[in-house]
């Protein structure tokens, strides 16, 4: 189970967050009241994903974001939790690294399962707030979407990853098996030379591979 670390300047708000993240199996290894604090702990307990308020007492949840995101592998997953939807803070966190977003609506099971999912490199958004990070770095995208030698198949397989779908709704929409999509997934990681579902998310964000509409053609 993902080791979280619950950043959070409201220390009611932070100890619920954790109580419930610890009671649902997660192991909180930590918890921090501000920026600078959560760097230290994130330091020391190693965790694999850090849940962060980016409204935080001297350094920014951005800037611990953009700090975390680009320390010494392995660097934790950062799944931002905030009160705010706006479109800037949404996007200046992306852009950070963060591997999705999530505002304070959600209910406990929302947040459980975004935290399950994050954990595991997925990209999680808020319902809404998906398209909005699509839309900006489609428009941000110069030039046709580039495809680095993918089959029509694995083009398909990068769209729908980067709309934040799991790896069994891929395969389900597709009417594949699990497997498939796995392997699909690990093909285009070695042809685009990246790491992980993060990267490749940002990777297909930026190119502007949004348009989900089926492609003919082999599993």
């Amino acid at each position: 189970m993902t080791r979280v670390l619950v950043v959070d300047d409201h220390p009611l708000w932070r100890d619920a967050v954790a109580r419930d993240l610890a009671d649902a199996g997660f192991e909180v290894v930590g918890t921090a009241g501000d920026g600078d604090q959560a760097l230290r702990v994130a330091a020391a307990t190693r965790p694999g994903l850090v849940l962060l308020d980016l409204q935080l007492p001297g350094r920014s949840g951005v800037d611990v974001t953009r700090a975390l995101c680009s320390g010494p592998p392995p660097a934790p997953c950062v799944l931002v939790l905030s009160a705010s939807g706006e479109q800037r803070d949404v996007l200046d966190a992306m852009k950070a690294g963060a591997t999705g977003y999530l505002t304070k609506s959600a209910t406990r099971d929302e947040l459980v399962a975004a935290v399950d999912r994050a954990g595991r490199g997925e990209p999680v958004f808020t319902p809404g707030l998906a398209g909005l990070v699509l839309g900006e770095f489609r428009q941000l995208a110069a030039g046709p979407p580039a495809r680095d030698g993918l089959t029509a198949r694995e083009t398909e397989v990068l769209r729908l990853v980067a709309t934040g779908r799991s790896y069994r709704q891929i395969a389900e929409q597709l009417v594949v098996s699990h497997r498939t999509v796995q392997n699909h997934v690990q093909n285009i990681l070695g042809k685009l030379h990246l790491n992980n579902r993060v990267q490749l998310t940002r990777y297909a964000i930026e190119h502007g591979l949004d348009d989900v509409r089926p492609v003919a053609g082999e599993p």
